[in-house]
């Protein structure tokens, strides 16, 4: 079959405007592909840094919008292998004007002595620090987010609330990097607390927690969710991770959609690639009969045929994998506000090699059954052909 591989390409080349019609509706739709491929490993098979390792979440077993009471926070702290725990409310509110799609961005309240030792990968000087923890209307914003919005130490945040009433007069006392915060401002929940109703001020939104070691983790999150199975509310503890990708929960079953969306377009591609190969072989039915006159089996060009589809499919893959590699980045650094995942979302090999073997796959489906057909076909029905 190897030494008819110059013959199959050169086929390829006969129709050169179908084929390049076939072979960039290919490319189109296996970029789609690869970038599809791409976030779907970046949100549910990205793998974890050292700090979201030794990180867990509590919150309500029933939805993130319902509050947990501040009391567990100290309950949380007594468990075996916690080594930190801070609660985190996520505040919401509008900055300047909420039509911008650049002013949107995480606004946590967090309580800043201990947010500083559970994040143990941001980077910022001891100044900032300690400007944080000891100012009481002092934020914290992340590199990102300070060079989009153009903010630098010293200067004002206004936040406008709306699931927690009233306005926030925030000053940016740091700046930091931190490889699982992109786009977030963080300020005191003290701060935050005293502008809202008493009833208020005993809940939490979700308490964060630092594990001793990665070992630590599934068993305080076991431990917690049974400490709490009999209370008011219950509990659902998760991964830092695992939190994240509940925020993605709100839009509906992602991975399923996502499979969906992937399903169709390499049903697509089998479409176009199985009508492309229909036609070229209808158009040379008489010349497999002139290839068996001259000796070839039925192998034979059965052999040339797939081979004819599989290096049209095999180059549209290629260049469609290109493609995506390209653009994966550029939509994962689009969407990191809409999933933290997707910021570091990229082509891999391994996600390149499926791209490419679904190409080779649906070449070689598409085209079986024109090749079985005219492989079939006897020299005088070829022959005699005018089709």
């Amino acid at each position: 079959m190897f030494r008819y591989l110059s013959l199959a390409f050169k086929n390829t080349l006969r129709n050169k405007r179908r084929s390049f019609l076939t072979i960039s509706s290919i490319a189109a739709s296996l970029c789609l592909l690869g970038v599809l491929l791409a976030m779907y490993r970046a949100l549910f098979y990205s793998e974890q840094t050292p700090g979201q390792a030794l990180r867990l979440v509590v919150r309500h077993k029933v939805s993130l919008a319902q509050p947990i009471p501040r009391s567990y926070e100290d309950k949380v702290r007594s468990v075996p292998g916690v080594k930190e725990v801070s609660a985190w409310n996520w505040y919401g509110g509008t900055y300047k004007d909420n039509r911008d799609s650049k002013n949107f961005f995480a606004r946590m309240a967090v309580e800043p002595a201990a947010f500083l030792r559970i994040r143990t990968q941001l980077e910022m000087s001891e100044t900032q620090r300690q400007a944080f923890v000891r100012e009481r209307t002092a934020c914290v914003i992340s590199q990102d987010l300070a060079e989009k919005l153009n903010l630098k130490i010293g200067d004002r945040v206004i936040l406008h609330g709306d699931i927690y009433p009233g306005t926030v007069e925030l000053k940016v006392v740091g700046i930091f990097t931190d490889p699982d915060a992109q786009d977030t401002l963080f300020f005191n929940v003290e701060y935050l607390r005293d502008t809202q109703p008493v009833a208020r001020r005993s809940f939490n939104s979700v308490v964060a927690v630092l594990a001793n070691s990665p070992e630590d983790v599934p068993k305080i999150a076991k431990t917690v969710d049974e400490m709490f199975a009999n209370a008011s509310p219950p509990t659902k503890t998760e991964s830092e991770q695992q939190f994240a990708l509940s925020f993605v929960g709100f839009l509906g079953n992602i991975k399923v959609f996502l499979l969906s969306i992937s399903a169709a377009v390499t049903f697509t591609i089998l479409l176009v690639s199985g009508n492309t190969m229909a036609m070229s072989v209808r158009e040379r039915i008489k010349e497999v009969g002139v290839l068996k006159t001259l000796g070839f089996t039925n192998g034979m060009v059965l052999s040339l045929i797939i081979g004819e589809a599989i290096t049209i499919a095999l180059i549209g893959g290629i260049i469609g994998t290109l493609l995506a590699a390209i653009l994966a980045t550029g939509v994962g650094k689009a969407a990191a506000g809409f999933a933290q995942q997707l910021n570091n979302m990229s082509v891999t090999p391994i996600t390149g090699l499926i791209s490419l073997g679904v190409a080779v796959l649906l070449g070689l489906i598409s085209s079986f059954i024109p090749a079985w057909n005219a492989a079939k076909t006897n020299i005088l029905d070829s022959l005699r052909y005018s089709g």
